[in-house]
Parts: C-alpha cells; sequence; structure tokens
C-alpha cells in the first residue's frame, strides 16, 4: 500500500521551525491588552475635529497622535494577521483579524476628517503650515496629501467611505477563505509512487516533478477544483473589481487604473510601455517556448511543462541551514552588516516562518513592522531550488524594511510596492550570479541558466500578461460590461494565446487561472514585480561591477523608505524608469539566455 504524505498539524512543529512573534507581541493575552488599548484611543482623534486650522501646533499634535496610533495598529495588526497565516482554520486567529479590521474601519473613520480638513484651509494657511517650525517633520506628509485635493470629499462623504472598509474587503477575504481553507484537492501519486497531499503550497512541487505523469495529474486534479468553483471565484473577483471602479469613480479619477498609480505619483506611460516592450520582445519569449520542448523531447508542450528544471531529471537539495548560507554568500557585495542581521534573522532570532502545515497561508510574505522584526511566511521545499530564491526574495523585501526602520522616522519608513519590488528580486540576481559563478561544468550552467530564464518568464513575461488582463477588466466593468466566468474565461484565454505563441497546447482548464491569483485582490500591484527586476537587473550589474559609491547608493536606496517618490528613489541609485530602457535590456538580456540555454544543450 502507497505511503501517504499529509501536512503536519500546526501544534507539531518544532518551534526553532517557526517565526518567534514575542518581539511583535508577546502572547494573544498582550495583544488583547494592546487591542484594548487602541480602542480606547480611538475617541481621541474628536479632540481635532474642527481646530486643525488654528495654527501649526494643534496640527502638529493632530499629525503626531495619528501617527502614534497608526504604528501601534501597525503592531497589533500584524501580530494577528500572522497569527491567522499560521494556520486558516483557527477561528480564534481569524477572529483577531476580523476584530481588527473591524477597530481599523472604525480608526479610520474617526480619523477620516483630517485630510479634507486640512485641503479645505486657505491657500495661505497653508503655505505659512509648509514653513512653520512645528511642521517641519511633517512637512513632506502635508505636501504629499496636498496633491490629493482633487480627489478628495468633504468630510462626511469621507466618513462614509471609511466606514466601507471592513465591507470593502468581502471578496477578498472570501477568496482566501475558500482558496486556503475550504478548497480540497486530494491525493496525488509522486514520481516515487507515493500519495502526496495536494495543497497550494505543494502544487509547485508537483510542477517540477522529472515524471511528466505526475506533472500532468497534479494539474488537472488541482484545476479540476477551480471549474468545480468557478462561478464562485468569478463573483468574488468581479467584486473586486467593482469595489476598484467605484472608489476610482467616486474619488474622480479618470479611471481605476489612474487612481492606483496615483498614490505612487507613477504616470500610466510606466504602465502602458511595459506592456508594449514585453509585447514587442514576445518572439524571444514563443522561441523560450520551443528550445524548451525541443530540449524535453516533447512532441507537444503544454503548461505543465513549462517549471520542471532544464536539464530535465536533475536534482538539487539545500536543507534550510545550507539554503541560509548560499544566500548570505551570495549577498556578501552589500556588506558586512547586511549579510549578519539577515543571517541571524534566518537562524537565531527567527524571523521565518520555514515549513508547510495544515491550513497555513500558501506562498511567501514578508510583513515588517517599525518596532519588531521584520517576519518571513515560507512554505520551504529543501528539493525546490526555486524555494531558495523566494528565501532570498523575501529576504530582500524583510532588510529592505530593517534598513529602512532604522534610518527614518515612522512616517517616512514604510516604501512603497513599486520599490519593493527592486529589493527583493535584486537579491535574486545576487543569488543566480552566485550560482553560476560556482557552476562545475555545461550542464550544471544551463540549469542555472533555464532557472533564471524562468525567474525572468515569471516575473517580467507573466506578471505582464497579468496585469494587462487587470487593464482589460478593469476596462470592462468601466465601461458597463459584465464579469462572468465566460467572459473573465475568455479575456484571459486570449492573452495565454499571445503570450504563450501558436505552437503552444494551451489546456482549456488554464483559462482557470485567472480565478486563483491573489494579487488580482489588490488592483494593479503585479506589474511593479515586473518593472521591479527590470530596475534590479540594471542596479544588480551596477554593484556587481561598481565600487563603493554604487554600494552606497543602492544602500541608501534601502535606507531611504517613502521619504522621496519612487521613480526619484529609483533615479538616486541609478535607474530611471520613466524610460523604456531598462525593461528593454531586461528581455534582451533573457534573449541572450535562451540563445546561450540552446547552444548549452
Amino acid at each position: 500500500m502507497a505511503k501517504i504524505h499529509r501536512l503536519p498539524s500546526r501544534s507539531s512543529l518544532d518551534p526553532a521551525d517557526t517565526w518567534d512573534l514575542a518581539p511583535l507581541c508577546a502572547s494573544d493575552a498582550e495583544w488583547e491588552k494592546l487591542y484594548a488599548r487602541l480602542n480606547r484611543q480611538i475617541p481621541r482623534f474628536a479632540r481635532y475635529r474642527g481646530r486643525l486650522g488654528e495654527g501649526p501646533q494643534v496640527l502638529a499634535e493632530c499629525l503626531k497622535f495619528d501617527a502614534a496610533f497608526d504604528r501601534l495598529a501597525e503592531r497589533v495588526g500584524t501580530y494577528a494577521h500572522l497569527r491567522a497565516a499560521e494556520d486558516q482554520t483557527n477561528s480564534h486567529c481569524q477572529a483577531m483579524v476580523a476584530r481588527y479590521q473591524n477597530l481599523a474601519t472604525r480608526a479610520a473613520e474617526a480619523a477620516s476628517f483630517i485630510r479634507p480638513e486640512i485641503l479645505s484651509l486657505p491657500k495661505k494657511t497653508l503655505d505659512q503650515y509648509l514653513t512653520a517650525r512645528e511642521l517641519a517633520p511633517w512637512r513632506l506628509v502635508l505636501k504629499r496629501i496636498l496633491r490629493f485635493k482633487p480627489h478628495t470629499l468633504p468630510a462626511r462623504e469621507e466618513a462614509l467611505l471609511a466606514m466601507q472598509g471592513e465591507m470593502a474587503q468581502a471578496a477578498s477575504h472570501a477568496f482566501r477563505q475558500l482558496l486556503d481553507a475550504d478548497m480540497k484537492f486530494g491525493l496525488v501519486k509522486d514520481e516515487k509512487g507515493e500519495l502526496v497531499e495536494l495543497s497550494n503550497a505543494t502544487f509547485s512541487k508537483f510542477m517540477v516533478s522529472p515524471e511528466r505523469s505526475v506533472r500532468k495529474a497534479a494539474f488537472h486534479q488541482y484545476y479540476a477544483q477551480f471549474a468545480a468553483h468557478e462561478h464562485t471565484l468569478a463573483a468574488t473577483l468581479a467584486g473586486s473589481v467593482h469595489k476598484d471602479v467605484y472608489y476610482a469613480r467616486v474619488r474622480g479619477y479618470g479611471s481605476s487604473l489612474e487612481a492606483a498609480l496615483f498614490p505612487d505619483n507613477v504616470p500610466q506611460t510606466v504602465y502602458d510601455n511595459l506592456i508594449a516592450q514585453v509585447r514587442q520582445h514576445l518572439p524571444i519569449v514563443h522561441r523560450y517556448y520551443e528550445v524548451r520542448r525541443r530540449k524535453m523531447k516533447l512532441r507537444q508542450i503544454h503548461h505543465y511543462d513549462t517549471y520542471v528544471p532544464l536539464p530535465a531529471g536533475r536534482q538539487v537539495r539545500h536543507t534550510w541551514d545550507e539554503a541560509v548560507n548560499l544566500i548570505v554568500d551570495a549577498l556578501a557585495p552589500l556588506g558586512e552588516e547586511y549579510c549578519q542581521t539577515l543571517r541571524r534573522g534566518l537562524t537565531t532570532d527567527r524571523w521565518c516562518d520555514r515549513y508547510p502545515n495544515l491550513g497555513k497561508h500558501s506562498g511567501a510574505f514578508s510583513s515588517g513592522t517599525y518596532d519588531a522584526p521584520p517576519y518571513i511566511l515560507m512554505n520551504y521545499h529543501p528539493e525546490v531550488l526555486n524555494d531558495v530564491f523566494t528565501l532570498a526574495h523575501e529576504a530582500g523585501h524583510s532588510m529592505h524594511t530593517w534598513y529602512s526602520a532604522r534610518h527614518q522616522p515612522y512616517p517616512y519608513y514604510g516604501y512603497v510596492i513599486f520599490v519593493a519590488e527592486v529589493a527583493s528580486t535584486f537579491n535574486e540576481e545576487l543569488l543566480s550570479h552566485h550560482l553560476l559563478k560556482q557552476a562545475r561544468d555545461d550542464r550544471e550552467r544551463a540549469y542555472l541558466i533555464g532557472r533564471e530564464i524562468d525567474d525572468i518568464r515569471a516575473t517580467i513575461i507573466r506578471q505582464t500578461m497579468f496585469a494587462e488582463f487587470e487593464k482589460q477588466i478593469h476596462a470592462m466593468a468601466e465601461a458597463g460590461e459584465p464579469l462572468t466566468v465566460q467572459s473573465l474565461r475568455a479575456t484571459y484565454r486570449k492573452l495565454l494565446e499571445d503570450y504563450f505563441g501558436p505552437q503552444f497546447v494551451l489546456d482549456d482548464e488554464l483559462s482557470l487561472e485567472c480565478l486563483r491569483i491573489p494579487h488580482f485582490y489588490r488592483a494593479f500591484y503585479v506589474y511593479k514585480y515586473a518593472t521591479g527586476l527590470s530596475a534590479a537587473i540594471a542596479l544588480s550589474q551596477r554593484v556587481l561591477h561598481g565600487g563603493k559609491q554604487e554600494l552606497d547608493a543602492y544602500l541608501g536606496f534601502l535606507k531611504a523608505g517613502c521619504s522621496k517618490d519612487p521613480l526619484d528613489l529609483l533615479r538616486d541609485a541609478g535607474v530611471d524608469m520613466e524610460t523604456p530602457q531598462p525593461v528593454q535590456t531586461a528581455l534582451t538580456y533573457f534573449g541572450q539566455l535562451v540563445d546561450e540555454l540552446d547552444m548549452l544543450l
């Protein structure tokens, strides 16, 4: 009888393999005290209502109180979120998240007067405030608030919007519960003949199996569950899109895309240029799939054939400690402080929750705060090299937070996603460079080049396809077109045909992929992966081939938080994302890698 491998329960894990949340909050009991303290502070916002025009001292006190409240709320909310991520079926922790979301909604309602009241002040008063000594620490905060003047409503309307906070998350929350808790994918027999539980966490492991029959079976069995829930999933995605459209219209933006780009001060040309550049280079992507098909000796290539490492059958295994050592060695160009801090975080200081368990949040993420370590959630598999790269990626986020929190005051430490994806993919580039330097023969070099090709394909090509899908379905909703299972799948199918090319066999189930991507519930987020890696390729080459000046510029970028707009931060680091050059360079590099892979194999 075949041995059955099931995911362990949370309670059975070795504590050394889990994160230590004590620096954030010592226990659930302490969380209750902090929650109560935060709850008691909400009414204190009212003492500033209607008084922000009295003088710079009053406004400074209000902004200071708001920042202090937000800082404590960051701890309370992050602890609840991380505890819930440990096991999505833990109703106590899910309740903690729900309670925090309710508190955050009430706090947002209580504080909703601040921005419209500031924006209602006479220009003469605002000019005086911008030069007042008391408001010097808040000058950039004020300037950024003033940017939103055309999109800020009167106080009553802002309060109504703030009251919708919990409701606005309903579609996303329903999706996550369905995906991580309710959907059951059954068992699949692996290449060793052992029955292994199929889940969101283990699906990627099956996709790198050297046995095509295993990959095919896992692919079809996995997507069968999405087919069984396609109407519910389409409804939750449509609900999230309609939420985006609603808020954009209410605030007077021309589109939901414009609304999403506005806070980062990123022009739409950056988004559109990314799509245009990737589409221009799609023939190179199609050529790669043909190279892969030939090297795998396949008559036809399917989606479940695109993740198995090349050369086929090569096994690379890294224990957790081996992965940490490898990553730290690869990041040596970033200096001793960076590397030693990260090593302690991934080992003795227990920043990271390492392995899959029953009910655990799928995928990986970094979640940092100003007052506690920048935690990392992983679902690490020692036999999957991509998981080593994922760890390096999340470590990039966490070290970005670590540097930011130590060099910026609280209001300016929280960097935006646009630059976050540079810090994470930069680490992947250094890791890839390090491994290629160590390659012992052509076969190993081909394997590593194949992995880097797949990384660029996943991070630039695939995420751009996602970004184009988001743009299209939001435009459909804005035009009054219904978002149904049929329309969503048809839209996604056309993109699959364009991006994978005419020689690629598209299984019908693959159009269901659009219903399983969590990032679609944070609209217009995924394009930042593509722009991030494009910038990271350029910046990593500057650091690797430069000197102290280039390294200092990059570390300065990590330390800068959100003290400047993201495009300006990247220009200071050495790359201009308003030009097509970084994306062109990355895709030219992709083509060179494809040519070398074809030659080596």
